[in-house]
């Protein structure tokens, strides 16, 4: 078992507005922005990320798939009760844990209606009683006084979506540090891989990035940081980026 990360940020005390150089809808009168706990799970490196009101003490827990007890056990530690699950995408080691955080905490979910054949089947006899919400692209997603928008952001698989706060974003298996996801399982796509993190990449430079693994050199990044460093946001074109995604599999 790895040892186990933990990594809080405290949400800005004023909104953060994009770059007056390129005005972006995706940043537009975000919520303000919950408090963030990423820590490290299971074998295969995962994170999960908590996303905590500081107000009223709503939480909600990002891709709850391995270790749900030490999960809620943090969250009743800051003192939040879990009242939702954010899913960026129907892959088993993202959504393994669902019904029991269902179960333990009552908590609703929430994904793109096209990973929700995914979810239902994890939820298994539970998928009847637990409540679902689809969101659509740049919907937002309450969380206590808070908040995060959802960014359809397709290609490692068909309805993956990232969650935007206020100077972060919840990457999934989109955005690594250093890397990207995977374009060759069932659903994915490059060419929509390419658009996904062309559409990360106009984020602020500022703002963090909360990946879904961890496989880079450090637990998390920025997007400037990541339009330096990253080989396939480098890519000067979609060919180059094509031919490094194919060539890189795992």
């Amino acid at each position: 078992m790895p040892t186990a990360t933990t990594t809080m940020t405290t949400p800005p005390t004023t909104t953060t507005t994009p770059s007056p150089r390129t005005p972006n809808p995706d940043t537009d009168r975000l919520p303000r922005a919950p408090v963030v706990v990423q820590t490290e799970v299971g074998m295969l490196q995962n994170f999960c990320t908590l996303l905590g009101c500081p107000e009223t003490h709503a939480a909600a827990i990002v891709d709850p798939a391995w270790e749900v007890d030490r999960l809620l056990r943090e969250a009743t530690a800051a003192g939040w009760r879990i009242e939702k699950m954010l899913i960026t995408h129907g892959h088993h080691d993202h959504i393994e844990g669902i019904a029991e955080t269902a179960r333990l905490t009552g908590a609703s979910i929430v994904v793109n209606a096209r990973e929700l054949d995914r979810v239902t089947a994890a939820l298994g006899a539970m998928s009847g009683s637990v409540e679902i919400v689809c969101v659509v692209d740049r919907q937002d997603v309450e969380i206590g006084r808070h908040g995060v928008r959802a960014l359809e952001t397709r290609g490692h698989t068909i309805g993956g979506t990232c969650f935007l706060g206020d100077g972060f974003v919840v990457t999934g298996d989109v955005l690594f540090v250093g890397g990207c996801g995977r374009t060759d399982f069932p659903g994915g796509d490059t060419a929509e891989m390419w658009r996904s993190l062309g559409r990360l990449g106009a984020l602020p430079e500022e703002f963090r990035v909360f990946p879904g693994h961890n496989y880079g050199s450090t637990e998390t990044s920025t997007i400037g940081r990541e339009l330096l460093e990253n080989p396939y946001l480098l890519c000067p074109d979609f060919e180059s980026f094509r031919v490094l995604r194919e060539r890189r599999r795992k």
